[in-house]
């Protein structure tokens, strides 16, 4: 127990924080400099069909057979035009005009020559460039009231290599004469559709979780910029568990949009969540104690136990989603444990370093002193004394609003002067003749 007390205080060190903080920094820059791990880690998530079905499943064992037959993964993009009264004349020139003008731009993901895969007998729709026969059709109903045309899109597990040609598309078809509906669906509308719904998901819920994190760091700790503290190591954690996360895929675990999601996730929340509890009771310390490096050693002690075991409770059921037999979920426990180890690790080590080289000023403006680090109190008086000792409670709240309340008038105040010149007057006043 003594020696794992000593390895969870070591960044405390006075020069062990330096070192902690160099391997990080220096760690951190090569994996997302030269060597463009997290990059590479968004390279090899798969957002194939088979990443979300069972590995043993006979629609998967089709799929890979489809896929060998094919030359790929692909999604028919189905355009489909109809009118209740029937398909006039007119209406299907305009399926001519529409599709001449949806073939005229050239997509990496859609297959040229789709006639090839749509069997012996198809034609493709006459008015499209030549030599660029992505389409197919039309085919009529027997009620003549619908007519589709189909093209091919091989995604190779890339999303934008659907949702590119599939946007494009439907502008081209938005605005039919009146009667005609015409709509982009099949398997690449579909796909498209999701795609752009979880884009938006994951992006809505990493800001708000960012925005929540810093409002509660504002209002716990009230102050303006001990918040960018807890950040930085949560942003270490994240870039560590994305470079580690794309050695994982190397060795065949399945990566996708909605695991990636969740490991981003689990660090900002389990990270911020250790976060709180070490500077909780840092801050509790240095109340009681003048050296910030014996007061992070305390808060370490006790706190980083607590920290170790949560997070190896949490790895621990994690990796129980390893016997899943959805490759997805399967996947989903290393790559989501790996994000729980980088925020633990980034709490045990970075933080504290940083939390000691920063020292009681990252709590400004409500520094926790002891008397012996508290200004002279020849300077203060005994209201102010009281309150440099023990900054809680809702006068200091209170004070707190007052300073940024403060510090946005004063800003404000500088932009309206600096408009309307009054700041290069003033510098000009002042300024030696």
């Amino acid at each position: 127990m003594p020696r794992v007390r000593s390895l969870l205080t070591f960044a405390a060190g006075r020069r062990a924080k330096w070192i902690v903080f160099a391997v990080w920094f220096i760690g951190i820059f090569i994996a997302a400099g030269p060597a463009n791990l997290p990059g590479k880690f968004e390279d090899a998530e798969s957002n194939e069909a088979t990443s979300y079905l069972p590995g043993s499943a006979e629609s998967t064992a089709a799929l890979k057979a489809t896929k060998s037959l094919q030359g790929g993964e692909l999604a028919p993009g189905v355009v489909i035009f109809q009118r209740q009264s029937g398909l006039t004349a007119a209406d299907r020139r305009t399926i001519e005009a529409d599709v001449g003008k949806m073939a005229g731009k050239r997509f990496p993901g859609v297959v040229a020559h789709g006639t090839k895969l749509a069997g012996k007998g198809a034609k493709p729709v006459p008015g499209q460039p030549k030599g660029y026969e992505p389409f197919v059709g039309p085919t009529v109903s027997p009620d003549g009231r619908a007519a589709i045309v189909i093209a091919y899109i091989d995604a190779e597990g890339e999303g934008e290599r659907i949702l590119d040609p599939v946007k494009y598309w439907r502008e081209q078809v938005d605005e039919p004469p009146p009667g005609l509906q015409v709509k982009v669906t099949g398997g690449a509308g579909f796909s498209a559709d999701a795609i752009e719904v979880f884009e938006g998901i994951n992006g809505t819920l990493l800001l708000a979780a960012l925005s929540l994190v810093i409002f509660l760091l504002i209002v716990i700790y009230r102050s303006p910029m001990f918040f960018f503290i807890p950040l930085a190591a949560v942003l270490f954690a994240e870039t560590l568990s994305r470079s580690i996360g794309y050695g994982v895929s190397e060795l065949g675990t399945t990566i996708n949009g909605q695991s990636s999601s969740i490991m981003s996730v689990l660090v900002l929340g389990a990270g911020t969540d250790y976060a709180l509890l070490l500077v909780s009771r840092y801050r509790e310390e240095l109340h009681r104690e003048a050296d910030k490096h014996v007061a992070m050693r305390t808060a370490l002690a006790s706190a980083g136990p607590a920290i170790f075991a949560s997070a190896a409770t949490v790895i621990a059921a994690l990796l129980c989603l390893l016997v899943a037999r959805v490759n997805g979920t399967s996947g989903l426990g290393p790559i989501a444990a790996i994000g729980i180890f980088c925020a633990a690790l980034s709490m045990l080590t970075l933080l504290p370093a940083l939390l000691t080289i920063f020292g009681r000023r990252a709590f400004w403006p409500f520094v926790p002193h002891t008397p012996e680090t508290a200004p002279d109190p020849a300077a203060l008086s005994d209201r102010a004394r009281r309150r440099y000792l023990d900054a809680s409670g809702p006068a200091a709240l209170a004070a707190f609003v007052r300073v940024v309340l403060a510090s946005l008038l004063s800003s404000s105040c500088c932009r309206w002067s600096c408009s309307t010149g009054s700041c290069a007057g003033s510098a000009a006043a002042a300024s030696p003749r």
